[in-house]
């Protein structure tokens, strides 16, 4: 028997249980059946409509659904509800930007930022802003903090990555490929066949 089936016959024995239901949702998430979590999480925020997990968990469910609005109105609510959810800080900021609200973007990224400055995610966000906005060695200096703060994780090296690409810097672009080889392989490759192969 495997997670999800699990999880839904415990479900069927205790239906109205919100740690059941949320732990399927999050299981439903994970293997992309955005509607089935949506259908739990909805039933779970009708009982439950001050929970700001489950709010942040119907947000990624839209925005895996690419529904912006509705995504963003739901990090919004977990915010409110939890204002140290940091999480949901940096979804709302790369909606906001996404849907050219740059100068939102970058209130709510800062204001994440003032809660919790060793947050490296949120600052890969807001040099995507800030390069967005023309802003590069903003950018530059995000990046470079999110790289700081953790060495070891491939979001950073990316977002340097393009943005060695934004200004044409192929010695640096080659720098962050060497390194993503180990860190993030498909990353790696995808740099490769765009930039490094003939074609």
């Amino acid at each position: 028997m495997n997670e999800i089936d699990r999880l839904e016959d415990e479900l069927r024995q205790s239906p109205e249980d919100s740690g059941k239901q949320y732990d399927l949702a999050l299981c439903y998430l994970q293997s992309e059946r955005n509607s089935q979590a949506l259908e739990l999480l909805d039933r779970m925020l009708a009982r439950r409509s001050r929970d700001p997990r489950a709010y942040y968990a119907r947000a990624v469910a839209y925005l895996s659904m690419n529904d912006y609005r509705k995504a963003g109105c739901d990090f919004l609510r977990t915010i409110a509800l939890d204002p140290d959810f940091l999480e949901a800080y940096k979804h709302l900021g790369f909606i906001q930007l996404t849907l050219g609200k740059e100068e939102a973007a970058l209130k709510t990224l800062k204001s994440a930022i003032a809660r919790d400055p060793s947050h490296a995610g949120l600052y890969c966000v807001l040099g995507d802003v800030y390069l967005d906005n023309g802003e590069s060695d903003k950018a530059r200096e995000a990046f470079e903090k999110a790289l700081e703060l953790d060495p070891l994780d491939a979001e950073p090296h990316c977002k340097l990555a393009m943005y060695h690409v934004s200004r044409g810097d192929m010695k640096g672009l080659k720098k962050e490929y060497e390194i993503l080889k180990d860190l993030d392989a498909l990353m790696a490759e995808q740099i490769a066949t765009l930039f490094f192969q003939p074609l």
